[in-house]
């Protein structure tokens, strides 16, 4: 009987099958974290994601279908050209009233 049971235990074909069992598991987990991820290519569905936010090296990447579009954060101030076109009034009540600037029609 002892014989017997040393065979088994020196058999290299237990550790490659152990190995293979290791492997499938590590699979399964990866293939987890890429459905989970919400920029996955198999999704449909549109997502924003934020990285490192109020950070000098803030990122924000946008999927819509099959487009990504990222924004990275710089140090610059921006500027626009654009000019005032009104001033809006919160109310009591909590409504918002815009108030276009400009000459009367």
């Amino acid at each position: 009987m002892r014989f017997l049971e040393g065979d088994e235990a020196d058999d290299p074909i237990l550790s490659v099958v152990n190995l293979i069992d290791l492997f499938l598991v590590v699979i399964g987990i990866l293939m987890i974290v890429i459905v989970r991820n919400p920029l996955n290519p198999f999704s449909q569905a549109n997502a924003v994601v934020i990285e490192n936010p109020g950070e000098a090296d803030m990122r924000i990447t946008i999927k819509q279908g099959e487009e990504l579009t990222r924004y990275e954060s710089t140090d610059e101030i921006g500027e626009g050209g654009g000019v005032r076109a009104g001033v809006t009034y919160r109310l009591p009540d909590g409504r918002m009233v815009y108030v276009p600037e400009g000459e009367a029609p």
